[in-house]
């Protein structure tokens, strides 16, 4: 399914090169030029992100964010021209998740987003829970636990681990998982990524060095196999 985003935005030119952006990385959109749109858009849709900017012909997209506050938890990026410290911080007080100023590159924005959404909704919205030998996680709670034990994961390890968890037995290439869960855009490299994997062995599998379950794949990436 589809993750739908709502731009709040009287730039129409800006909201269409966006919303093409989004679409051609398998996001749904649709667009208000004026809170007044927007809050009707909202009685007959469900978005799972709301991009909004503070100038708005019929008003301020503060007000626009305090109202949405008491309806909705939606993940909101404040975009706008306005860049001044106090502009920011008051977006985020009032419930803002994110603050971009304009002008902003594409490449920064998608990557916001796409963070944004992997740490409210995870990664997929099926096989919540997944159970390997001792091992069992929830991407849903994101929780991990070992024998019955928590495991303590940074946010990072977790997002690697849910995504290898919603492909098992896939073979996964080091390019996409550091696309998936650094960003698209990301400059991390698989270094990092190599590094994180030992991280996972460390704290989940029995020996590290012999891994069961988080495998390397010779000349191309990792893999959770579960089909022992």
């Amino acid at each position: 399914m589809k993750r739908k985003i709502l731009i709040i935005d009287d730039d129409k030119d800006l909201s269409m090169i966006i919303a093409d952006m989004l679409n051609d990385y398998g996001y749904e959109v649709q667009l208000a030029p004026d809170s007044e749109t927007a809050f009707e858009l909202l009685k007959n849709n469900s978005f799972q992100l709301i991009l909004l900017d503070i100038n708005l012909p019929d008003a301020i997209g503060f007000d626009v964010c305090r109202e949405l506050r008491r309806i909705s938890s939606v993940p909101v990026i404040f975009a706008s021209a306005r860049t001044s410290e106090t502009d920011r911080v008051s977006g985020l007080d009032i419930g803002g998740d994110d603050y971009i100023s304009k002008p902003f590159s594409m490449k920064e924005l998608l990557s916001r987003i796409n963070a944004l959404i992997r740490r409210t909704y995870g990664f997929a919205d099926v096989n919540k829970s997944v159970s390997f030998g001792n091992i069992t996680v929830d991407t849903g709670a994101r929780t991990v636990t070992k024998n019955g034990n928590p495991v303590n994961l940074s946010l990072r390890e977790f997002d690697l681990l849910a995504y290898l968890c919603e492909h098992p037995d896939i073979a996964l290439n080091k390019e996409k998982l550091l696309s998936e869960v650094w960003g698209t855009y990301t400059e991390v490299s698989p270094a990092t990524l190599a590094v994180h994997i030992r991280w996972l062995r460390e704290k989940l599998e029995d020996d590290p060095a012999d891994p069961k379950y988080i495998k390397t794949v010779y000349k191309t990436g990792y893999i959770l196999e579960l089909k022992n």
